[in-house]
């Protein structure tokens, strides 16, 4: 099922700040918070949905992504495998709780979201970003690539909790397992309160009692890891592709980071992208100009049989609908755009020399008003 535009599903418009957006975000976490709404699934999902919304469009870098390539720039791409669908509860109560403030969730008291992100600390893995090189057929077709990539993974051992076969974790007696330490000073002003980090557990509420000797508590090691890419058609140089969670495992369960993809494209050895579109210069012989003849384009498909006319021009521009590239979006396929160009040889034999002087003074062989045209306008309408 395809996604629903990111501004549509938080009701702004792509021109709303960063305020507006975070304003309308938490107005619908509020509408459809699981607590509010229990046992109703429709409102988890609307719940999860928006939180991908605003997981991409609260970020500068990747709003212009999506703003430029859809979902497919920031992993939306049905059945491509990359994106934030995969948000879990936790996720999205440790990535965003805060901006609810400190309180109940959105001032209702009686929800748990108060309670979920009381200011224990939850880890988070670090980005990585891998480069895959393309072929033009590739582009075209979409492709499964496997890359080997050495990164943080999950303890074996622990199974990533960090804590020793038999061993467990504890709340922190400092902090009692809030993740926080509350201070009161006096001041001229009155009893201040601040709270920050638990220095005795790290924010993390937790305490390991013996630690597990082959991540030494960390709850990661590092690994190699092979991870299957399913990219999108109309992918281009540049484009970056996310992979929610395939980054570096978090510490000790927390939240895995992301895998950022940059796209490479190989050269084509006949084929030039512009766009969408692609450019293939054919070279024809002036016997073939002249009389016409059939030839073969290569497209990424394979070859297609084209039928030169007779007294094609230099500079003509053949379009062939539709063999060019898909839009990453769905919107279409660009164009085979032909440039003819007439191969004029540097070296002639005596008897091709008399047999073009022949044809010189023919009132067939002088140039006419409508030859006349530059190259250069031509090749215009290569762009029309």
């Amino acid at each position: 099922m395809s996604k629903r535009d990111y501004y549509e599903v938080l009701e702004v418009s792509k021109n709303a700040t960063e305020a507006e957006i975070k304003k309308a975000y938490r107005k619908k976490a509020i509408q459809y918070h699981p607590d509010k709404n229990p046992d109703d699934k429709a409102s988890e999902e609307k719940f999860k949905e928006a939180a991908e919304a605003y997981e991409v469009l609260s970020d500068a870098q990747k709003r212009q992504r999506y703003d430029q390539y859809g979902h497919a720039g920031v992993g939306g791409a049905a059945g491509g495998g990359f994106g934030g669908g995969g948000m879990s509860m936790d996720d999205i109560f440790s990535h965003f709780g805060d901006i609810f403030g400190g309180g109940g969730f959105g001032g209702f008291s009686g929800f748990g979201g108060g309670s979920r992100s009381r200011g224990r600390r939850v880890n988070k893995g670090s980005n990585l970003r891998v480069k895959v090189r393309l072929t033009l057929e590739e582009i075209a077709n979409g492709a499964e690539k496997k890359i080997k990539v050495k990164k943080y993974v999950e303890c074996k051992s622990c199974t990533g909790t960090g804590a020793a076969k038999g061993s467990s974790h504890s709340d922190c007696s400092t902090c009692h397992g809030t993740g926080q330490v509350t201070r009161i000073s006096n001041t001229i002003l009155g009893q201040m309160q601040t709270a920050s980090t638990c220095p005795h557990c790290g924010g993390e509420g937790k305490i390991i009692t013996n630690k597990c000797p082959d991540c030494a508590g960390e709850g990661i090691v590092r690994d190699d890891e092979v991870i299957t890419l399913n990219i999108p058609a109309g992918v281009e140089e540049g484009m970056q592709l996310s992979v929610s969670g395939r980054g570096n495992a978090a510490r000790r369960g927390g939240i895995n980071g992301d895998l950022l993809v940059l796209i490479e494209e190989e050269k084509h050895p006949e084929l030039i992208r512009d766009g969408n579109n692609l450019i293939y210069n054919l070279h024809l012989s002036v016997p073939d100009a002249i009389l016409g003849a059939p030839v073969e384009i290569p497209t990424v498909e394979g070859k297609v049989k084209v039928k030169i006319e007779g007294g094609t021009q230099p500079g003509k521009i053949l379009r062939l609908k539709g063999k060019g590239l898909p839009d990453v979006n769905g919107y279409g396929k660009g164009d085979l755009l032909v440039n003819v160009q007439v191969y004029i040889p540097k070296e002639l034999s005596k008897e091709d020399r008399k047999a073009v002087e022949k044809l010189k003074d023919s009132a067939n062989f002088q140039p006419q008003k409508e030859e006349s045209e530059s190259f250069f306008s031509r090749m215009k309408s290569m762009f029309d």
